[in-house]
Parts: C-alpha cells; sequence; structure tokens
C-alpha cells in the first residue's frame, strides 16, 4: 500500500456534551480511494469533519503529508489542495450553476477566467452541469445537484477530495456516472476518501476500506478483502455486499 497522503492517529472529537469519536486511526493512502462504512451513527460524517476543522480534535493528531493540521482552520485546510463536499452539499440554491462554480474557482473572478480545457473535462462527466449551467440550482433534481457539488469541487486541481455520501438518494444510471468520475479523478491522480453506504458503489470504486463503529475504526483493509468475505461483512456491518 501507498505511503498515506491523510492520517489521523488516536482522534477524539466532542459535540458539546457527547463525546463522539474515541481514538480514530485512518490512513488514506495516496493515489487511492479509500471507503469510510459503518453503520448509522458510527462517526463518519463527524470524522470528515473533524478533517476539516469544522469540528475541533479534542485529542489525537491529523497530518496531510507532512503538515500536520490538527488545529488548522478550515480555510487553511482547504487552502492546502483538499476539497470536501458535505453529505447536504452545500448548494447556493439562489445562485446559477456557472456561479456556484465560479465561486470554487478561487483564481477566476468571472466565468471567462476560468480554466477552458478542465471546464470540458468536468462538462464530459457532468453533462447536466453543462445543460444547466445559467440555471437557478435550487431548481435542479437532486442526482443534478450531486454532479454539481462534486463538479463544484473539482474546478481547480486538488490533492485530496473528500465526499460524504456521494451517490445517496441518485438514480442507479447517475450512480453509474458518479463511479466512472470518481475513477477518472483517481487517474489523474487525486487521491480520494468517501463515506459511503451504498455497499455496491463501494465494492466498485475503493481500494482501501475503514468501518467504523461507535466512534472508532474497527477494521481496515484492502475492500476486495472485504468484498470477498461475507462472514466479515455481516460481523462489521450486518449486511452482505
Amino acid at each position: 500500500m501507498s505511503a498515506p497522503l491523510l492520517s489521523l492517529e488516536g482522534v477524539h472529537t466532542h459535540i458539546g456534551a457527547y463525546h463522539i469519536l474515541h481514538g480514530v486511526d485512518l490512513q488514506v493512502p495516496r493515489g487511492q480511494v479509500t471507503l469510510l462504512l459503518g453503520r448509522n451513527g458510527a462517526g463518519k460524517t463527524t470524522t470528515l469533519r473533524t478533517i476539516m476543522g469544522l469540528w475541533p480534535a479534542a485529542q489525537g493528531r491529523i497530518r496531510f503529508g507532512q503538515t500536520d493540521i490538527t488545529a488548522m482552520p478550515t480555510p487553511a485546510i482547504a487552502g492546502l489542495g483538499i476539497a470536501y463536499v458535505p453529505e447536504n452539499m452545500g448548494i447556493f440554491a439562489d445562485l446559477s450553476v456557472k456561479e456556484n462554480m465560479l465561486l470554487a474557482a478561487r483564481q477566476a473572478s468571472r466565468a471567462s477566467q476560468m480554466d477552458t480545457a478542465r471546464l470540458q473535462w468536468i462538462f464530459s462527466l457532468f453533462p447536466a452541469v453543462e445543460k444547466f449551467w445559467n440555471h437557478p440550482a435550487g431548481k435542479l433534481s437532486g442526482g443534478q445537484k450531486q454532479m454539481l457539488a462534486v463538479a463544484r469541487a473539482i474546478v481547480e486541481p486538488r490533492e485530496l477530495l473528500i465526499v460524504d455520501e456521494p451517490s445517496k438518494g441518485l438514480a442507479p444510471a447517475i450512480i453509474n456516472n458518479m463511479i466512472e468520475a470518481f475513477a477518472q479523478l483517481k487517474a489523474a491522480g487525486t487521491t480520494i476518501l468517501l463515506v459511503e453506504q451504498n455497499l455496491g458503489f463501494a465494492q466498485r470504486l475503493g481500494d482501501q476500506v475503514a468501518v467504523m463503529d461507535d466512534g472508532r475504526v474497527v477494521h481496515a483493509g484492502a475492500m476486495q478483502a472485504l468484498a470477498d468475505d461475507a462472514a466479515l461483512q455481516h460481523a462489521l456491518l450486518g449486511l452482505a455486499l
């Protein structure tokens, strides 16, 4: 397995009076797709939000490459080359698709300054983004909003892409499109960390997997090894791939 681009060591997170993460250890290898699986309430989303500094780690260490990001503010973490797509997608509903994309393109102050070649590549991955370029983002379907959320995250090159439940509520055809998009991103050198409930999606895309339960990582290894072991799937997740 390649060296980790992102690593968490003994991370604890409290939200108010609640102790959510209980010493999370996680490694995300460079250039691979890592899936974070687990039952609802296991701490997956909290882990992502802690990585991004949205909720502070009370204990432990988070490293991105050689940089300790444990106590860094969220804008500084994003500035290192990390893009985050939350479960609610964070779309600005009253703005057009173009305006949503432009907000994420930090090197451009107007649409004409955006990287044309990269936009065309994004349009090839997500045709709906081009089709509804001048439409209000709030008028898009759920699947189209998810496409826009990922497209916005990659409008500029990012070293690490973190996405919370990208296939949630999507039709099978759109899920296939999303899998192809992530596969192309990986081929282009982007490291990807996904929280996912769709186990078929996870099996088709993941190189590595970490399973969480009760605020801890209870299993980590190759995705294929978990996919081939029905007994382990039942023990960790209560269901089979």
